[in-house]
């Protein structure tokens, strides 16, 4: 799974690398103002919560610390996905976790649940998947598709449905 997530990160960055910083902060209209730097560092800001709960044996996403040098730096954006893949190479766990947050917006209460850090790991790159599908969006609305390919934002299983259904046409 460190490997799937490695690959993933590597390819937010490798877009990043063809980014201008006005790109990167353009207000999308169809986003509801959101930037591809916000898409990014939210994406960014979970693994870190994720790499902390391997000591603290909890993680909470809604406690993450939001870094705003992260949407407002595609450099800075770079250097904190070679930290988060640095720190995927160096931890090597199955260790059993919680995950604790706040489901109920009318309420203050944490729940805990059991997890695992793979399970988590997983979360992570479906959640990566997912914001990339709208900085996509992003990218379509500044005409700047051509700068990813066509899997960029599309979960695996999609992808392989549909290499499935053009075989069995």
């Amino acid at each position: 799974m460190n490997s799937l997530c490695i690959q993933n990160l590597d390819e937010i960055k490798a877009l990043l690398e063809k980014l201008n910083e006005k790109t990167y902060k353009h207000k999308s209209n169809l986003l509801s103002g959101a930037t591809i730097g916000q898409h990014v560092r939210h994406i960014l800001e979970f693994y870190i919560c994720l790499l902390q709960a391997s000591k603290a044996k909890v993680v909470n996403y809604d406690k993450r610390k939001r870094d705003f040098n992260i949407e407002n730096s595609k450099i800075k954006a770079i250097e904190t996905i070679n930290e988060i893949v640095e720190g995927l190479i160096q931890l090597k766990t199955l260790a059993i976790i919680n995950l604790e947050g706040n489901f109920n917006p009318e309420s203050e209460g944490l729940i805990s649940i059991e997890t695992s850090y793979i399970r988590e790991l997983a979360y992570c790159l479906e959640h990566s998947i997912h914001h990339q599908a709208l900085i996509k969006i992003a990218l379509i609305e500044q005409n700047l598709m051509a700068l990813i390919n066509s899997e960029f934002g599309v979960a695996p299983a999609t992808i392989r449905h549909k290499q499935e259904t053009l075989q069995n046409s």
